[in-house]
């Protein structure tokens, strides 16, 4: 499998899935600005939509989208408990997670990234993202994870778009629940190697 990736995008999620469900993978970096890759492939014949991340795999059948990316690595290992079965209440649980962190918080965050957004519109979407943020800040209060005591992917896709809080100006300091998950994802050894493969870290 190859997994098309920009460091610290939201391509990071399926990333850190990957690594926790210990699967082969190439990982392959794939430039948000220029999309292109290192060796000059227009990254646009790849992914017609020219974002990340996109799983290639081995057939050569290509996936988009991190939901449904993360999704599909953890059905491979179903061993690892990833994700909760098919057609079960808590799966549509993690789903209800992933559509929230992906519409409500991931795509919110968005028009921060546009320089060409006014800082009054910019304030506008900060605001909102407080209100979501404090609102998971909640969720976590008697868990470790969105999902209970154990990790899934969806708390992957929750920590790589906290990640942006910082850079920018959203204030995480009264969320305490949540600071004591960033600080449990960050000591995982899979989300260390992901972060390291990015260049995110050391």
């Amino acid at each position: 499998m190859k997994l098309y990736y920009s460091p610290g995008a939201c391509s990071l999620s399926p990333h850190i899935v990957l690594r926790e469900a210990g699967l082969a993978f190439e990982p392959v970096l794939a430039s948000t600005k220029t999309h292109q890759l290192q060796d000059g492939t227009d990254y646009y014949g790849i992914n017609p939509l020219g974002y990340v991340p996109l799983l290639e795999l081995d057939d050569g059948t290509r996936l988009r989208e991190g939901p449904a990316i993360v999704q599909y690595i953890a059905d491979q290992v179903p061993t690892k408990n990833l994700v909760p079965a098919n057609g079960t209440l808590p799966r549509y649980r993690l789903q209800e997670w992933l559509t929230f962190i992906g519409t409500e918080i991931h795509k919110s965050f968005s028009p921060l990234f546009n320089p060409a957004m006014p800082e009054e519109g910019k304030q506008i979407y900060r605001e909102r993202l407080a209100s979501r943020l404090q609102w998971v800040d909640g969720q976590l209060a008697d868990k470790p994870y969105l999902m209970g005591e154990n990790f899934s992917v969806a708390d992957a896709y929750l920590f790589t778009v906290s990640n942006w809080a910082a850079p920018m100006k959203i204030d995480l300091s009264g969320l305490k629940n949540l600071l004591a998950f960033r600080e449990r994802m960050a000591a995982r050894p899979a989300v260390q190697e992901a972060m390291k493969a990015e260049g995110l870290l050391k």
